[in-house]
Order: structure tokens, then C-alpha cells, then sequence
């Protein structure tokens, strides 16, 4: 459920010190609504602790609840465990969110997109004894709330409370960030992130026209850019400082001095939609944003943190992801291999939704690879956002430092590459 209006009132809004027995209930009555509606909801106990470590909630601040409760008239205890994601406290980061309205694209994704998306896949399977239910690898929303500021009749500060089921009890587990994906890990986002895009794909074909259009809040290629923008002007100058005690680099520093000044249109011309493939991206999507179950047989994963969800061109998705988050030696030798997975699970979810991309979308493996080139710029720009997560570890800045001469030996490191 969400509610977006204007009401400020306890039973709807939630900061750290008001999660209370009654607030709870009013989460359990969402996740339940298909049996609650007469049936009460006796809370036995609940823990509330953080979510996170403060350098790990950018965005948001994350607190963690775990509930044991019974509905009445029925004997056993029921558990449940989800995260609520609130503003950030700190000045500048709650700011810098709200400008960007990052909170309530989050909370449309979960209220809009996601109920949209998979009865649209229902409705398309409904007649397909062999298919499987077409869920998306996303965390169940239970609750959100959204309202913004107001000056009248009294000034009030933004509301922005998102609750989501919680995936570690599940026995999904964080990435490695320092150390990087496994090749398998590498290969279960791919197809996460390949069954989003189909899904979105396929959908924006059945409406005939932008998604865009239907979601207006998905992060625009200028918005974007300038918000983006803000993290590189922050960022690059570590890197420069950082790079100049590296004699092996000099060409590689010279190459980016030489394209600061064009950092924001390279990113608006990146992010900016491209059809016949525009399609819902999450942009955002690294390691630190996915959760992982492994076991002998498979691993699964779940993609998280849709704050900067956008209408783009889907190897913009891949790119950071493969850049970002893969070892040196891993994206070398397999980023081809990778590139075929995504391709061949896109284009299987499509024709399972009764679409064929290479015919109807004219668009083909080649054409993806194309468009990887060209995304790995953004990539590279996106990571100088976040430089300060690599310099100080030794893993990290080897996969950057190496990425950089990659790029530069393939004469990539060039405003003029986005433009072609």
C-alpha cells in the first residue's frame, strides 16, 4: 500500500523513536490485507535495531525489525523481518535526496512499477500451463508513505518511510565488495537484471509509447546528469591527486583533465533513452545493491536500493555492474561471457511474453556490445562519483587503475565516444 497525500498524522508517518506496537500493526495489516480486514493482529514481541552501518546508507537510513505476532484465532506464532527506509539525518545527505526526489521514485517503483509490471506478465502467462509466475527479483513492499514539505499552515519537514521485506532471514547474503562478484554470482545478476528489463521491455511495447509517459518520476537523462554531476565534481579531483603518484598513469591523467569539462553532457548523452531498447533501468546497479543465496545447486539473486531508477538504455545497467564490481582478471576474461548470459536470458523472458526483440525490435547481440562500449564511459564516471569507496583499498583501486588503462588503450577515454 502506499499513501501519498498530505497527512502527517502518527498512524501514517515514522521516525526512530515512534516505531511503537501500534505503527507495527498497521505493517502487518498491509502485509495481510487479503485476510485482516476482520481479523485482529496481537503483537508478541518486536525488536527494532540499524539496518546498516552509516557508511553503507547513503541514500537512506535503514532500520531493521523483526515482529513475532499471532493473528487471532490462530494458534501459532508468525515471524516476520523487514528494513524501513527513512530520510537520511545527516543535513547534507537528506538535502541532497530530497532535491533529487531520489525517497519518492524509490516508493513509486515499489507502488507503480512493480505491481504493473508483474500483472502485466500475469495477464500475458495466464493461458501458459508450463509458465512460472513471473515475480521480480525485488524485495516485497509492505507499507510506504510519502509527503512533502510544506510551509503551510505551519512549516514541516519531507516524509519519506518505505518498508520492505527483509531478504537475510531467506538466507540472502550481502556481495563481497572488496574482493569482488564470483564469476557465478556475476552470472545470477545478469539474469535478475535480464527478467527486469524483458519485463519492462515487453510491457513498454504492449503500451505503445515512453514508459516515461506512464512514469513521469523516472529519473530524466538531465536530471540525472546534474545530480550525477555533483558526485563527479566531488570525486574527480581525488582521483586526479590520486593518480599523479602513479608514473605509469600520466596519459591516463592527462586523458581526464582533458574531458572534465564535458563530464556532464557525457552523461546526459549516456542516460538519455535510445530505441528501439529504452527501457526501466535501475542505474545503480552494483554489488553493494544485490543480495545473494548460493547453494550447491543454484544461486539467485535479488536486486535492491531502485532509488535512481531511470528510463535508459539497458547496458548502462551492465556496464557498472561489470566495471564496478568484478576483479580485474574476472572482467577480462569473461565480460563476454556475461554480455551472452544477459542476451540469451533476455531474449528467452521476451519470447516467454510473446515477444521476439531480435525481429520486433530490430536490435541483436552486436548491437548490445555496441552499446556496451559506449556505457562503460558512464560506468567510469558513475565510479569517480564514488571514488572514495575504492583509494585506501588495494583490490579496488587495482580493478579501477586497470579499467582506466583498458579504456585508454582502447581510445574510449573521449567525450566524442558518446555523441557516435
Amino acid at each position: 500500500m502506499v499513501d501519498t497525500d498530505d497527512d502527517n498524522s502518527s498512524d501514517s508517518t515514522v521516525s526512530e523513536w515512534s516505531i511503537n506496537e501500534e505503527w507495527i500493526e498497521m505493517v502487518l495489516r498491509a502485509h495481510h490485507k487479503e485476510i485482516t480486514i476482520n481479523i485482529a493482529v496481537n503483537i508478541e514481541d518486536f525488536v527494532v535495531t540499524p539496518g546498516c552501518t552509516a557508511s553503507e546508507c547513503v541514500l537512506s537510513d535503514i532500520l531493521a525489525v523483526t515482529v513475532k505476532y499471532r493473528l487471532r484465532n490462530e494458534p501459532h506464532i508468525q515471524n516476520l523481518s523487514f528494513v524501513i527506509k527513512l530520510l537520511p539525518q545527516d543535513p547534507f545527505s537528506r538535502y541532497f535526496v530530497t532535491q533529487a526526489q531520489f525517497d519518492l521514485r524509490e516508493i513509486k517503483f515499489y507502488t507503480q512499477i512493480v505491481p504493473d509490471l508483474e500483472s502485466f506478465g500475469q495477464k500475458v502467462l495466464e493461458n501458459d500451463t508450463t509458465a512460472e509466475p513471473n515475480s521480480l527479483p525485488v524485495p516485497k513492499c509492505f507499507y510506504a508513505h510519502y509527503s512533502p514539505a510544506q510551509t503551510e499552515p505551519e512549516p514541516s519537514p519531507p516524509e519519506s518511510v518505505l518498508v520492505l521485506e527483509n531478504a537475510k532471514p531467506h538466507g540472502y547474503l550481502s556481495a563481497d565488495f572488496r574482493g569482488g562478484l564470483s564469476l557465478r554470482q556475476a552470472l545470477a545478476a545478469m539474469e535478475s537484471i535480464a527478467q527486469f528489463h524483458a519485463l519492462a521491455l515487453a510491457f513498454k511495447v504492449s503500451e505503445n509509447k515512453h514508459l516515461s509517459e506512464r512514469y513521469p518520476f523516472l529519473f530524466k537523462a538531465p536530471q540525472a546528469s546534474h545530480s550525477y554531476q555533483q558526485l563527479v565534481e566531488r570525486g574527480l579531483p581525488q582521483l586526479l591527486k590520486f593518480l599523479e603518484s602513479k608514473t605509469e598513469m600520466g596519459e591516463i591523467l592527462s586523458a581526464l583533465n582533458n574531458i572534465r569539462p564535458y563530464t556532464k553532457e557525457m552523461m546526459e548523452n549516456l542516460l538519455a533513452p535510445q530505441e528501439p531498447m529504452a527501457l526501466i533501468t535501475h542505474t545503480d546497479f552494483w554489488c553493494n545493491n544485490l543480495m545473494f543465496r548460493e547453494n550447491e545447486e543454484s544461486c539467485e539473486c535479488l536486486i535492491l536500493d531502485w532509488q535512481m531508477v531511470t528510463y535508459s538504455r539497458p547496458t548502462n545497467d551492465l556496464a557498472l555492474l561489470i566495471v564496478s564490481s568484478l576483479a580485474a582478471d574476472v572482467r577480462r576474461q569473461h565480460t563476454d561471457q556475461l554480455l551472452d548470459s544477459y542476451w540469451e536470458h533476455l531474449t528467452a523472458n521476451c519470447r516467454k511474453l510473446k515477444f521476439n526483440v531480435e525481429e520486433e525490435m530490430n536490435y541483436n547481440r552486436v548491437r548490445l556490445g555496441e552499446d556496451f562500449t559506449k556505457s562503460q564511459l558512464l560506468a567510469l564516471l558513475l565510479c569517480i562519483g564514488s571514488v572514495d569507496l575504492a583509494i585506501g583499498n588495494a583490490q579496488v583501486e587495482e580493478r579501477l587503475l586497470t579499467f582506466l588503462q583498458d579504456l585508454h588503450k582502447d581510445g574510449l577515454l573521449s567525450p566524442e565516444v558518446t555523441q557516435t
